[in-house]
């Protein structure tokens, strides 16, 4: 656990710089206020499900939140130089267009309707999909990038799993349960979690409820797996090698976080993803992630990410379903 401190704070002191903290705060803050004050996510985009524009929208929005913070932190790092580098524009159109494609993605209903003609069981296999489909749109694509142009002896983006920093990642979960308990009680929480709905899916299936609810819960958790997999993986891990060329070194290793990495940039993309969700858990998800990326630096793997993602998801599903028995 020391070893993983110092790590964080090697890196706090090579990417801090205050006048970059304020301005990309006030980016995100720019940006969370026009998505909530014009509905951006749960209005513009949302009112047309079944647009085939939807991808295009998502890339739109996503493209501006994420080149706008990583144009704020080339001009305080002075980094011009990776704007000239056209394996960072690849590696992150890659990423922008892989997750915008996963985010408009709705093809899936039709196949279930067709299918599943039942409403319930419709609904629920819906949701399946809903979770689901990101072993296509998100981890095929990476999968193929890594093995046709990026592959490196470290492995796929930090999917190894590695037991430096469990303790740490075990105690920010801890502390997220009291909060997590304080939110159930929150009207706007419970209108959101569970994400389980009954769909009568188990007496058109002819099995105990726990069973259908097990299996979207299931899903549910498995997409957490790309998402720590493109934004702390594949935008922190595999970017933070884009990101050393062209650098002097400084007689201190990479390994210990000397240099500026990718975080800041990654977290503004990050809370867009989020603003279908109450406000709270947007902003939340800036400083979640920001903890998140930096130990994905540290350790080399996401194990701890999906660790605290997945638990915090499942903590919250919890939470929800006690609030409502």
């Amino acid at each position: 656990m020391t070893e993983l401190l110092r790590d964080i704070r090697a890196y706090l002191r090579a990417d801090f710089k205050l006048g970059l903290y304020l301005a990309t705060a006030l980016w995100v803050g720019l940006l969370i206020t026009i998505n909530y004050q014009f509905r951006v996510e749960n209005g513009l985009i949302d009112w047309q499900p079944y647009s085939p524009w939807r991808p295009v929208w998502y890339f739109g929005m996503y493209t501006t939140a994420y080149y706008g913070a990583f144009w704020l932190w080339s001009m305080f790092h002075n980094r011009r130089d990776i704007w000239r580098n056209r394996w960072f524009w690849l590696h992150t159109l890659v990423a922008l267009i892989a997750y915008s494609y996963y985010a408009g993605f709705i093809a899936y209903s039709d196949w279930a309707q067709a299918r599943f003609p039942d409403f319930g069981l419709y609904v629920y296999v819906y949701k399946i999909l809903a979770n689901v489909h990101s072993l296509f749109t998100i981890v095929l694509p990476l999968g193929l990038y890594y093995l046709l142009i990026d592959k490196s002896a470290n492995g796929f983006y930090g999917m190894q799993p590695k037991r430096k920093g469990l303790l740490v990642y075990a105690t920010l979960l801890a502390l997220m349960v009291p909060i997590i308990l304080y939110a159930s009680f929150q009207p706007d929480f419970l209108q959101s979690y569970p994400t389980y709905r009954d769909t009568s899916a188990h007496t058109l299936l002819n099995v105990p409820e726990w069973v259908t609810a097990l299996g979207y819960e299931l899903a549910y958790g498995w997409d957490f797996v790309p998402t720590e997999l493109l934004f702390r993986g594949f935008l922190v891990i595999g970017l933070s090698r884009i990101l050393q060329q062209n650098v002097p070194t400084s007689g201190i290793s990479w390994s210990n976080l000397s240099k500026p990495g990718p975080v800041l940039p990654m977290i503004v993309w990050y809370a867009t993803i989020h603003f279908g969700r109450p406000v709270g858990e947007t902003v939340s998800s800036l400083f979640g992630g920001y903890i998140l990326g930096v130990l994905a630096l540290s350790t080399r793997s996401i194990w701890g990410g999906l660790f605290i993602h997945i638990g915090i998801a499942w903590l919250m599903e919890a939470a929800a379903f006690w609030q409502k028995m």
